[in-house]
């Protein structure tokens, strides 16, 4: 038997939706389904205003030019996380400072930015790890208090929510991913929530390469022109077709990946019990949206031995992330504090197989192999 890490859900109807956007005679940007995309995550979420973009990348960095970022501009984010919340910033001439993560779970400690914040400080990235939120109460308040800028990279959290809002629509912008390993996908893909009534203008002008083309369309103004910073972030209509079927089976995917969870928790748990791991801590104000599951060993050494001996067995799981302070790229650059948490869930986080037609047998195996690892050592 072998269980790859991810399998792409691909419902029939995929196709279907992408032939009517080809046939239609706009494939560009800005089409019909980009339209209906945006009207489901304002209507489902209570969004102000979206905007589908290329990418979760693209997304942030959208939000780094809405933020007005500018060299020397100081930017608090977690050293845990992909590259990608950092790259957005960095290419506007930010300086990155770096955050540990809390204790027992893998996203940025509100205590810890408190202590980053200086008079250059500009915005608090925050990353809500495996769709599980930050404790944002906490980091908005500090964000007002310092007057800053909060966006939420909330790749991993479609559909997740924190007290009971939906993560993305709590900063001033929030930034979702439809890359094929998340819940809901398009391939590559992402989607940029503006909170901040004041800039939601200016991010379509930001959107439609720096123009006011789409104020245009709407018939609001007699022509446009060139008006502001700006880049391609819209896809093209295609891809929004092909993230609209999957859009209509919503809550199918959510629903099963739920299940998914919750069944590798419950599996894992008499390990836990024994000491062997650690299952994932949920705070009491998030919620499971079946992003991906993760648990900790209690060192390197284990965390790479296991991973062999799932590989071994025909199971492909893997480790996340690499810090992004002690990276081949940022080392030499950083100047901050140790970050223990972070260097610790990063040697010891094991990710599992995850997909929409994972099979309970599937999940019993694996978990019958991490058994035979920690019981016959």
């Amino acid at each position: 038997m072998f269980i790859p890490f991810n399998k792409p859900y691909l419902p029939l109807s995929s196709m279907k939706t992408i032939m009517a956007s080809a046939l239609s005679g706009t494939i560009a940007g800005n089409g019909r389904f980009t339209k209906k995309c945006h009207r489901f995550f304002e209507d489902r979420f209570g969004f102000g205003k979206v905007l589908l973009t290329t990418s979760c990348t693209d997304a942030l960095e959208m939000a780094s030019l809405l933020c007005r970022i500018e060299p020397g501009d100081e930017v608090i984010l977690p050293s845990f996380t992909f590259m990608s919340t950092a790259n957005p910033f960095l290419l506007r001439g930010a300086n990155l400072v770096f955050a540990d993560t809390l204790p027992d779970v893998p996203n940025i400690d509100p205590e810890e930015i408190e202590k980053l914040v200086t008079p250059r400080s500009k915005v608090i990235v925050v990353v809500h790890y495996g769709g599980f939120a930050c404790d944002m109460d906490r980091i908005m308040e500090i964000a007002q208090r310092h007057h800053l800028w909060v966006v939420e990279d909330a790749a991993h959290a479609v559909d997740s929510y924190y007290r009971g809002k939906p993560l993305g629509s709590i900063g001033n912008f929030g930034a979702f991913s439809f890359h094929e390993t998340k819940n809901i996908i398009s391939g590559e893909g992402g989607l940029l929530i503006i909170n901040d009534e004041n800039q939601r203008q200016r991010a379509e002008i930001i959107w439609e390469k720096g123009t006011n083309r789409a104020s245009f369309y709407r018939g609001e103004i007699d022509k446009y022109g060139w008006v502001d910073l700006g880049s391609s972030y819209l896809p093209s209509d295609t891809i929004a077709a092909f993230l609209w079927t999957q859009l209509n089976h919503f809550n199918r995917i959510q629903n099963r990946r739920k299940k998914i969870w919750w069944l590798y928790y419950e599996l894992l748990r008499p390990l836990e019990d024994q000491g062997y791991l650690k299952c994932p801590v949920i705070p009491d104000y998030a919620t499971v949206n079946g992003n991906l599951f993760y648990f900790t060993v209690s060192s390197l050494e284990v965390r790479d031995c296991l991973l062999k001996h799932l590989k071994n067995n025909g199971i492909q799981a893997v480790f996340h992330y690499l810090p992004l302070h002690s990276s081949a790229f940022f080392k030499n650059k950083y100047t901050g504090p140790d970050l223990p948490n972070t260097n610790r869930f990063s040697n010891c986080i094991i990710r599992l197989p995850f997909f929409y037609s994972l099979r309970n047998r599937q999940m019993k195996f694996v978990v019958n192999k991490i058994n035979d690892f920690f019981l016959t050592r």
